[in-house]
């Protein structure tokens, strides 16, 4: 008999296993299976920072986990619908995000004695009655697998590898996702070795079958494809879209790109990734340290190429000093920064949003940079792109502070036409600029932007010195006078604060909302997705969202100033909510996380339920 099939609008799954399990290849190929049939995405990985956690424990469980549906989506969503458990690790782990009545599929092979004392419980939970309030599913995937890759020529333990493809196999056929991309893409990943392609697309078959063929699972489900825009999509991570975004500065500058990067979770991506663009005119360079990645990318800015290096919280303090530099020299240079759960080493593979401070402050001497923050993965690309106009444009530092949520997570991209990005190509000084027409002035300012002059070395009649200390105006000598010096601290301050960004746009559909919820960087999903939920019910909220931290907004303290209330969740302790506080003298209302985790909607839409009906 054919079995049932439900419409459903959305579905939360997450894989979940050990580390070695494959949980993060598992859910990413069920997430491009799904883009492919048209859904609105969203994905967070979620995996320990060890390379190989104790096997079977708590700190070693790996999760993945994908949002998909027939509309809209902001967020990955806060609790899962199905659980996929791979062993007893896994269901604990994650038990406790799961609604009553939520899928659990668990592999019962891996319910020892043995592995049920590792993480603590006494009895074994799928016997105990202790999951009665959920729709349990044993299944023993490692067996099963294991049997359906008897015939074939690889070991025991290659053939419980592929038990992952087996889970997936099961639900490719639970969600009626497609099923020739994953065969394509186990003979691209394994060509090398024939008898893995064809054991782990056995064992991708061979769970697919048994959903078609178990009366455990009566009811496959659907779900439509969303309406989109008109145009190419692929799904991207924001590393991937941050790149792609270097590589489109470059070709629309028509400058050669220069990384300077030092691995460190979670920027490394972007390296991995710009390594594969040699032929768009990219260099990349895996640098001894933090220090000489960037030293190597200003160098590379002052010989005429587009400078950037990438790094995580502990890398930014070490870059300060050649950041500081950059200010001084003003030379046009990018810093992203991956933030990361600090301080210190903290929790390298956690998200966070604590290194505001650092990027708005923390350097010594009067320095300031201009500072941009992505929303969302496909954000990635435009703050790229934006980071690099101003970069170019105004002869600055700039921070690009993405995070591990947005770094790590998918979403679709629609694809833009070249043309329609940015024109950045930017005049080199060619010939002298001062009044005798001999001599050239380096530090002579464009009365627009006040930038001055980028002069490639080795151009005939434009030598000038360089380095650390202080400038005189327009000559570039070193200068100690008091008053050159606070001329030239003022003006480069002036130059950052003078930069054009776009208003901040507000979204209050009826235009009667007393309470204004503010965010940055990757908040904008969980505030987002709270806001409409909380309008749906009849509660007024508006909602603003800042891609440019430095300069801010010429009308945001306008905007502050319409509402009663500003609320302000950050993963943080309150960092945007102080520079509010103390530029626009507004009482913002803080609301902070620091878990390592992102924001979920459901908390928030409490939060900002209880401040607009008691505001």
């Amino acid at each position: 008999m054919a079995k049932q099939v439900r419409q459903l609008d959305r579905v939360v799954i997450r894989f979940a296993g050990d580390s070695g399990d494959g949980m993060q290849l598992t859910g990413d190929r069920f997430t491009s299976e799904t883009a492919q049939l048209g859904n609105d995405i969203s994905t967070l990985p979620n995996f320990p920072a060890e390379i190989r956690a104790p096997a079977g424990t708590l700190p070693g469980v790996s999760s993945f986990q994908v949002h998909f549906a027939d509309y809209d989506i902001l967020t990955p969503g806060d609790a899962p619908n199905v659980l996929v458990a791979m062993n007893p690790a896994a269901l604990k782990a994650n038990l406790g995000d799961l609604p009553r009545g939520a899928d659990i599929i668990v592999n019962t092979d891996e319910f020892t004695k043995r592995n049920l004392t590792k993480v603590g419980y006494t009895a074994n939970p799928l016997e105990d009655g202790s999951l009665d309030g959920y729709s349990l599913h044993p299944v023993a995937l490692t067996a099963m697998t294991i049997g359906a890759l008897a015939d074939h020529d690889v070991s025991k333990k290659d053939a419980e590898r592929a038990k992952n493809m087996f889970a997936l196999g099961l639900l490719s056929w639970m969600y009626s996702r497609p099923y020739d991309s994953t065969i394509r893409f186990l003979e691209r990943k394994f060509a090398a070795r024939p008898e893995l392609v064809a054991a782990n697309i056995a064992a991708f078959k061979a769970g697919w079958n048994f959903g078609e063929t178990t009366e455990d699972f009566g009811v496959r489900y659907e779900v439509k494809p969303a309406k989109m825009s008109p145009g190419t999509y692929r799904n991207i991570t924001g590393n991937q879209a941050l790149s792609l975004g270097l590589v489109a500065a470059g070709v629309r500058s028509g400058l050669p790109v220069f990384l300077g990067a030092y691995p460190i979770t979670p920027a490394s991506d972007i390296l991995h990734e710009l390594s594969k663009h040699k032929r768009f005119g990219v260099t990349t360079m895996q640098a001894e340290d933090e220090i000489a990645a960037i030293g190597a990318a200003l160098g590379a800015s002052y010989g005429g190429s587009l400078g950037i290096t990438t790094t995580s919280g502990p890398g930014v303090a070490l870059k300060g000093e050649t950041i500081s530099l950059a200010v001084a020299l003003e030379l046009p240079l990018v810093i992203i920064d991956v933030q990361r759960a600090g301080p210190s080493t903290g929790m390298p593979t956690k998200t966070e949003q604590a290194d505001l401070n650092m990027a708005l402050f923390g350097r010594h001497g009067e320095a300031p940079v201009a500072v941009v923050a992505p929303r969302s993965p496909s954000d990635c690309f435009f703050a790229a792109l934006e980071a690099a106009r101003i970069a170019l444009t105004y002869r600055t530092p700039v921070i690009l502070l993405s995070d591990n949520y947005v770094a790590n997570g998918s979403e679709p991209w629609l694809l833009p036409e070249v043309d329609s990005l940015p024109d950045l190509r930017v005049d080199f000084a060619t010939e002298p600029n001062g009044e005798d027409g001999k001599t050239f002035l380096p530090y002579l300012r464009d009365p627009v932007t006040m930038a001055r002059p980028w002069a490639i070395p080795g151009t005939p009649g434009l030598e000038h010195r360089i380095g650390g200390l202080e400038k005189a105006d327009k000559t570039g000598d070193i200068s100690y006078d008091p008053a050159n010096h606070d001329f030239m601290v003022r003006t480069r301050a002036a130059r950052i604060e003078g930069i054009p960004v776009p208003d901040v746009e507000v979204e209050d559909p009826d235009g009667d909302a007393r309470t204004l919820v503010l965010g940055w960087g990757s908040t904008y999903g969980p505030i987002g997705a709270a806001c409409r939920a909380l309008r749906h019910r009849g509660l007024p909220i508006a909602q603003a969202h800042l891609r440019h931290l430095s300069p801010l907004p010429a009308n945001l303290g306008e905007v502050l100033r319409a509402y009663d209330r500003v609320v302000v969740p950050e993963m943080n302790l309150g960092q945007l909510a102080h520079v509010i506080r103390g530029r626009y003298l507004v009482d913002a209302i803080p609301y902070n996380q620091v878990s390592g985790l992102p924001f979920t909607a459901a908390k928030l839409e409490s939060m900002l339920e209880e401040v607009v009906k008691n505001g």
